[in-house]
């Protein structure tokens, strides 16, 4: 039997011959093969390119047809997005849309104007179905009705909703640029003060930029609306004088049957074109006008209506007298007064609705019995508590200095005041409150303020894009530029363009820009305050920040040794010195060592900076490894010594004036003639006397750090350079 008798059955399930492929096969590699071409952004690249090719590669009408109605669907859809999202940003693809839409419409108008004008003799179907039945709907036979609709339809996107929408986004544009300073400042001043997180404030900042953008975007994206329709009429001018002179003087067309022909046409294609641009037109309208506003367009505007039922009502009652105005049609003026006026008595309803329930809700939360009579209102007013709090710390700047909260990388000030927070962490094992920033109108421009507790600690003016230029050795600077005094230690300095910052380091100044000036001084003013800083809520933090392992210490110490205002009073002291308190453990351990003889908190201090000798040390080793010192002499010892008064731990510093005289201009001129030599050496004295000396030395020089022979570290180098 031959294989063309077997059944069909049979047929396909042989197996295919040795090296062949079965169809199954075949069509799974021929999937294979496409399924690169299905990838989204493939697809988009092939959809540019099929717009350009409407441009320049003849295309039937079919394929007209098909891109026209690609076209009106695209434009509805559109217009469909654009009045249910909540929020301008949720379409921000919007310009991007717009360029799409447009650069298909024209296309097609290309390809269209391409059919018109070589086929249009044969009749009004010569460019597709689409443009034939637009064309002929309008028209219905009269050629100056169907041009004078579709004027007005060209008027009415050109000159109305495109110069409107476009003007909204261009002022929407320059607003939301004008406003990114002072929002950023908001974020930033609310990140500081604790009331959003920093990933909150990441979003904010980048809805933001997203904002700014998309508004700047629109403003351009409005031109390719506008230019759409200028393109329009001209393509139609176009169509319908070459049309009638293309038929009249090659086709051998009568003027009448060529006018016919090619304005119908010519009409149709561009009522196709025109009514699709104006759906878009209203969309971008809705959303640029949409900016600040939630919800969908139809919440907004009903919950904004509603809101106002008087006005509705009186709207109704003006339809009804309309309507009874001789001559004017009664019933539609009746019917649109009878909803108005419906409208009107429900939103009156709803706003009874809400403030019933809002009264009955207020007495509860007072504490009265609802419908009770005389039940008292509370007054909203705000908690005496805000009135009462204060910031810890608080920068205020002048309007001008507000570029300085924005900047770039680290020269942003907030950035560089969440490193101050971090350094002082690991520097003195104190974790700084968060520290406010707010704009002052009241300030000059460029002057800043920092307060410690809302009281005024410090005060400088900085040049925001200039550096700061100062000379070590303090001599004149030879650069041009503006004299000023270095807002934190009152050096003498100039304010230099960013032009001559590779020439003020080649001459060896130091160079530092506006944020880190103010950055400097805010870090010496913490510095300086930092024991009026530590509250006992803080010292309170830091116990119960301390580890797992360290917490049964803490629980020996506290509060059967020592209090926590009591710890608060030790670190107070360290702190005062500029001591670092980040190795608490060890503080702990030297305070429960203390307690055991005494419960005076400068004897306890005492003890506990014995405990921390080492650290003490390595804080003062220069730069040779060494601590450089000077020691207080014998006759300064006994002098001190002999004007201690009082018994145990109530002794008191009683030294005549004119010897503290002689004591502070011995110091001046043994430090001063150190410092001549690059050195700026530790005070050394016996512990007796350790606290007192301090206690002089800290009024005229507050940065000299005094130690005890107790205090100096049996591994630690020293160097003497002289005595006082």
């Amino acid at each position: 039997m031959s294989d063309s008798n077997l059944p069909a059955s049979s047929q396909s399930s042989a197996p295919a011959p040795a090296g062949g492929k079965s169809a199954g096969q075949r069509m799974g590699q021929a999937g294979a093969a496409m399924r690169p071409f299905l990838r989204p952004d493939i697809l988009f690249a092939l959809g540019i390119i099929a717009i350009l090719m409407f441009m320049l590669v003849p295309v039937s009408p079919i394929v007209l047809d098909f891109g026209l109605s690609i076209s009106i669907s695209a434009s509805v859809m559109v217009l469909m997005l654009v009045l249910f999202i909540q929020r301008p940003l949720d379409l921000s693809t919007f310009p991007t849309i717009l360029l799409v839409v447009t650069s298909l419409r024209l296309g097609l108008n290309v390809a269209s104007t391409r059919l018109i004008l070589s086929e249009g003799h044969n009749g009004t179907q010569a460019a597709g179905n689409v443009i034939e039945a637009f064309g002929s709907f309008v028209i219905q036979g009269n050629y100056v009705v169907g041009g004078i609709v579709f004027a007005i339809l060209v008027i009415v996107n050109f000159v109305v909703i495109t110069k409107g929408s476009g003007r909204i986004a261009e002022v929407a544009a320059r607003f939301a640029l004008d406003a990114m300073p002072g929002k950023q400042m908001a974020i930033d001043a609310d990140m500081s003060a604790g009331l959003i997180t920093e990933d909150e404030a990441k979003t904010r900042r980048k809805e933001l930029e997203q904002e700014s953008t998309f508004f700047g975007a629109m403003d351009g994206a409005a031109k390719f609306v506008r230019g759409d329709a200028v393109a329009g009429l001209l393509i139609t001018f176009v169509n319908v004088i070459g049309g009638i002179i293309i038929g009249i003087t090659t086709q051998g067309m009568t003027l009448a049957d060529a006018a016919a022909t090619y304005t119908t046409l010519t009409i149709g294609d561009g009522l196709v074109s025109q009514i699709p641009a104006l759906i878009v037109s209203i969309s971008s309208g809705f959303l640029v006008s949409k900016a600040g506003v939630e919800g969908s367009a139809d919440r907004a505007l009903l919950d904004q209506f509603s809101k106002y039922p008087i006005a509705l009502g009186m709207s109704a009652g003006l339809m009804v007298t309309l309507g009874l105005v001789p001559g004017i049609p009664f019933a539609p003026f009746a019917t649109l007064g009878a909803v108005m006026g419906g409208l009107s008595y429900f939103a009156y309803r709803t706003q009874q609705n809400e403030l019933e329930a809002v009264s009955e809700l207020a007495p509860q939360q007072a504490g009265a019995v609802p419908g009770q009579p005389g039940a008292p209102a509370p007054v909203a007013e705000e908690p005496i508590s805000k009135a009462l709090a204060i910031d810890t710390i608080r920068l205020e700047l002048g309007y001008g200095l507000l570029p300085l909260v924005q900047g770039e990388g680290g020269n942003k000030l907030t950035d560089q005041i969440k490193g101050l927070r971090r350094q002082l962490a690991e520097d003195m094992g104190y974790v700084l409150p968060a520290v406010r920033i707010q704009d002052n109108l009241q300030l000059p421009a460029q002057t800043y303020i920092v307060r410690i507790k809302e009281i005024e600690s410090g005060r400088g003016d900085v040049r925001p894009g200039m550096l700061l230029c100062m000379d070590p050795s303090g001599a004149a600077i030879t650069l041009p530029g503006e004299n000023t005094t270095e807002p934190t230690f009152g050096l003498p300095a100039m304010w230099i363009d960013n032009q001559y910052r590779e020439e003020a380091h080649f001459k060896g100044y130091t160079v530092v820009d506006a944020p880190t000036v103010i950055t400097t001084h805010i870090t010496e003013i913490i510095k300086d305050n930092m024991p009026d800083l530590v509250s006992y809520a803080e010292t309170q933090k830091l116990l119960d920040e301390l580890p797992k392992e360290y917490q049964k210490l803490v629980a020996d110490v506290i509060p059967g040794q020592i209090n926590i205002g009591g710890l608060q009073r030790v670190l107070q002291n360290l702190l005062g010195e500029r001591i670092s308190i980040r190795d608490l453990p060890t503080i702990l351990e030297g305070v429960a060592e203390a307690t055991n003889y005494t419960k005076n908190t400068a004897f306890i201090t005492e003890h506990v900076r014995t405990r921390l000798a080492r650290q003490l040390c390595d804080t003062n080793t220069n730069s040779n490894g060494v601590v450089p010192l000077l020691t207080l002499s014998p006759e300064w010892e006994q002098a001190f010594g002999e004007s201690l008064l009082g018994d145990g731990e109530e002794k008191q510093l009683a030294m005549p004036p004119s010897q503290l005289q002689e004591f502070i201009v011995a110091v001046r001129e043994a430090y001063d003639e150190i410092s001549a030599q690059g050195e700026t050496p530790v005070l050394l004295t016996s512990p007796a006397i350790r606290p007192y000396v301090r206690s002089v030395i800290e009024r005229f020089r507050p940065q000299t750090v005094v130690l005890s022979q107790n205090e100096i570290h049996p591994k630690a180098r020293i160097k003497t350079f002289g005595q006082v």
